[in-house]
């Protein structure tokens, strides 16, 4: 009965120790996140966000890129705040930044004269004589981005379309295909200041 017991004790003391090493610091990690692990996190997010659900389509043709100053990002952030307070998604906010990147470069531009399309003005270059609203309102960043978006909502299947397609059946414009030329530049945007 000793060696009977003795055996025991000595399994169930290897199983104690087995179990213990495989629980144990060998296998996890104890220590304290570093900023590198942080920046990892932030990068892994934003990648998340430049998924292909930014770019479902990937991107047609060559891209093109600008430096922004201090009010095109402040008009980026404005756009994307409308966007989720439209309760719309981070593909409609790439759609709307690529749009006004074509339009205005995000500057919101008032009526230029001679060198305007019409009376075209805002981020989206909407015209008060096509009712977009008033000069005022299309002045706007949240109600303009506020007005490209109800229209997009009305575009049967805009998330499964080219961007260019979507924003060429809001916008009706000239040149229906240099939107899809800010699509990376959109995208990049939205997965910088999605969560910001």
């Amino acid at each position: 009965m000793n060696t009977i017991l003795r055996k025991s004790i000595l399994g169930i003391a290897g199983l104690t120790v087995a179990g213990g090493l495989a629980a144990g610091p060998l296998n996890h990690d104890t220590s304290t996140p570093t900023t590198r692990d942080a920046a990892a996190v932030t990068t892994t997010q934003a990648a998340k966000l430049d998924s292909a659900a930014l770019i479902p389509h990937g991107v047609q043709g060559t891209q093109s890129r600008i430096d922004l100053d201090d009010e095109q990002t402040a008009n980026v952030k404005a756009i994307i705040a409308a966007t989720k307070k439209a309760g719309m998604d981070e593909r409609a906010a790439v759609v709307s930044i690529a749009t006004a990147l074509q339009e205005s470069k995000l500057e919101n531009l008032g009526h230029l004269g001679d060198r305007n399309d019409h009376d075209s003005q805002g981020l989206f270059q909407q015209r008060p004589s096509s009712g977009w609203g008033t000069v005022e309102q299309i002045t706007d960043p949240e109600y303009s981005t506020t007005a490209f978006l109800k229209g997009l909502k009305q575009v049967d299947g805009w998330r499964d379309m080219p961007l260019t397609k979507a924003a060429q059946t809001v916008q009706v414009s000239a040149y229906p295909d240099h939107y899809a030329q800010w699509e990376q530049q959109a995208a990049d945007l939205v997965a910088e200041h999605w969560n910001s």
